[in-house]
């Protein structure tokens, strides 16, 4: 069998950082995936030369014996990814768990005490409008009655004018409102009182996607307005991208959740993530290419990001008390505080056209009609 090499393959250097080997593959394997007219053998070949680079220890060993065959060591590689009883530095029997935070000094914790009515809000709906209009036209129509009628006949003209518009933008505004109405009851008959949509990894490897998920739903669904999703694509895709958004009004926060050493975790001035003050190699983050991609498919929504990180074995993690960039390290109990209070702006409204775009974007879930 020719053998092939994975670098060329992905088209990719041999110093490839693992960011710029996973952005080459989803590229390629986009267009490669079966369901979007691609053969098998090709998508596998890119899965192969992915799992092989995406892993330090595969990834060293492919650089020291050099080019290998194309498939035949497909199934190996996968089993040495799988059956490696730990990664340098981790502690495969060390199980994080989500922290018990102390809810009593959340100031936004103690603003949701009693309140659990939601809004269903959409562009375009006309809200109280009607009122107005009604009340404009009731001001109106009696004012012959008060106004002596000795005014001039063109006088006469615009009020009738007048009184005819605000007739036909208080019907028109009804209308609106109860057509805004009936949709909202058909979201609601839709999905009722559904919180959490997707669902997180479940795989060994994304034991912190799962504690993610639990502690969104042990703390920010005291906000009524939150929606949960996980396992998100970008535009375009077919992969689960995203491991997490979390969507509360007109604000998201899109996630990464990761279990890494244990140490303290910072952004550079120029973005580069450290840690314990060097830049880290351990891992790779998409998030901030997520951002900018639901940006893009939500431009007036507010974007922001958050890479979630629990220890991979005893030991702590800690993080800057920092509130700028798209991918700032975040410990559970900081993103909690931090943007649970952000997202507490608009704590009890769903506006259901941004909830249906992002709704679209899990993967697995079927599409939902976009008229309610």
């Amino acid at each position: 069998m020719a053998e092939v090499d994975y670098y060329a393959l992905l088209g990719i250097a041999r110093d490839a950082t693992p960011g710029e080997i996973k952005s080459a593959y989803r590229a390629l394997a986009l267009r490669a995936h079966p369901d979007a007219g691609g053969s098998a053998e090709e998508f596998q070949l890119l899965q192969s030369a992915y799992e092989t680079l995406s892993d330090p220890m595969l990834r060293a060993a492919y650089d020291r014996r050099g080019r290998r065959p194309s498939l035949e060591v497909a199934a190996e590689q996968r089993a040495a990814r799988w059956s490696r009883p730990r990664r340098f530095g981790e502690d495969p029997d060390f199980v994080p768990t989500v922290p018990d935070i102390d809810v009593a000094h959340l100031p936004w914790w103690r603003m949701m005490e009693g309140v659990s009515r939601v809004h269903y809000a959409h562009p375009g709906s006309p809200g109280h409008a009607p009122a107005a209009g009604a009340l404009a036209g009731a001001v109106l129509l009696p004012l012959p009655l008060v106004v002596p009628f000795a005014f001039s006949v063109w006088l006469v003209a615009v009020w009738l004018l007048l009184v005819v518009s605000a007739v036909a933008a208080a019907v028109l505004l009804v209308r609106r409102h109860l057509e805004s109405l009936r949709t909202v009851r058909t979201f609601r008959n839709e999905f009722g009182d559904r919180v959490v949509f997707g669902s997180p990894g479940s795989e060994p490897d994304e034991v912190a996607e799962r504690l993610t998920a639990e502690l969104f739903e042990r703390y920010l669904t005291r906000l009524p307005g939150v929606r949960i999703f996980h396992g998100l694509a970008w535009p375009d895709s077919v992969f689960a991208d995203v491991d997490h958004a979390v969507l509360c009004g007109r604000r998201l926060v899109v996630v990464e959740s990761k279990s890494w050493l244990p140490g303290h975790y910072a952004l550079a001035d120029d973005g580069t993530l450290t840690r314990n003050g060097r830049r880290f190699r351990g891992g790779g983050t998409q998030l901030p290419t997520s951002v900018e991609a639901f940006r893009r498919l939500l431009p007036d929504v507010e974007v922001r990001g958050a890479l979630v990180l629990y220890p991979s074995r005893e030991g702590e993690i800690t993080t800057d008390e920092q509130d700028d960039g798209d991918a700032p390290p975040m410990t559970p109990e900081q993103f909690v505080r931090q943007l649970g209070d952000w997202l507490a702006a608009e704590p009890v409204t769903v506006d259901r056209h941004v909830f249906r775009t992002v709704l679209g974007q899990v993967v697995g879930l079927s599409p939902t009609p976009t008229n309610a």
